[in-house]
């Protein structure tokens, strides 16, 4: 048994806890009172509720669209700014609206969703400016922040142990995500190599060094996990 409010292990029969007196209350089973009943109907009207704001969303979205269109397309004689405004918004739908038209959206699903969704944006945009950075660094970079987060929800998802391991591997290898970010950027644009990366990889190492080690050692593991409820 632990404390509430700074995760010390708690002897049996204590009433407070001896190092910052928060009250301990641990009823017995059978003074317990009948269990909460709650209305059948409460999660229809939550559902409802949900789609009604959705739909209200979708709607005012596709409005902003269509004014920006119409108010460049009489100004302008063409979309012009419009397209960058519509490709914006569409790419912010599908990345953190669409998921919400779901009780329970799966992430495995709808994270890829959302990082297609920014790389098609940055393709239309090259294409738009015509320009030739997408292939060399837009696309590579996209990739590496997808394929970090997407690891590190599989991981917290699926593996139910571990957790300061998998936080550290995690840390150690954005580290080098940001290495291979700027080698992107030094070959399109041809930045000086090993001007901020170092820093931030660094930093990255050592902390999750530092998370891996205390996973190691039992009694700096067994704090953190008490500490932070892990």
């Amino acid at each position: 048994m632990y404390c509430v409010r700074c995760g010390v292990r708690l002897q049996e029969g204590v009433t407070a806890c001896p190092l910052c007196g928060t009250p301990v209350w641990c009823p017995e089973a059978g003074e317990r009172g009948p269990a909460a009943t709650y209305s059948d109907r409460y999660p229809v009207l939550s559902r409802q509720k949900r789609l009604t704001v959705m739909a209200s969303l979708t709607v005012g979205l596709l409005s902003v669209m269509v004014a920006c269109c119409s108010i460049a397309v009489n100004t302008n004689g063409g979309m012009g700014w419009s397209f960058y405004v519509i490709v914006g918004v569409a790419a912010f739908y599908f990345a953190f609206l669409l998921p919400l038209w779901f009780r329970r959206p799966h992430p495995m699903i709808f994270v890829p969703v959302a990082f297609v969704s920014v790389c098609l944006l940055l393709w239309l945009l090259c294409r738009r400016v015509g320009g030739r950075w997408f292939w060399t660094f837009a696309f590579p970079l996209t990739a590496i922040v997808a394929a970090l987060t997407i690891g590190a929800v599989a991981l917290y998802r699926y593996v139910k142990k571990g957790t300061i391991f998998i936080t550290g591997g995690l840390l150690m290898a954005v580290g080098g995500g940001c290495m291979l970010a700027e080698l992107f950027q030094h070959l399109t644009f041809h930045t000086p190599m090993f001007a901020w990366s170092p820093y931030a990889a660094t930093v990255f190492f050592l902390f999750g060094g530092f998370l891996i080690l205390a996973g190691i050692i039992r009694p700096l593991r067994e704090h953190l996990e008490r500490r932070f409820f892990i």
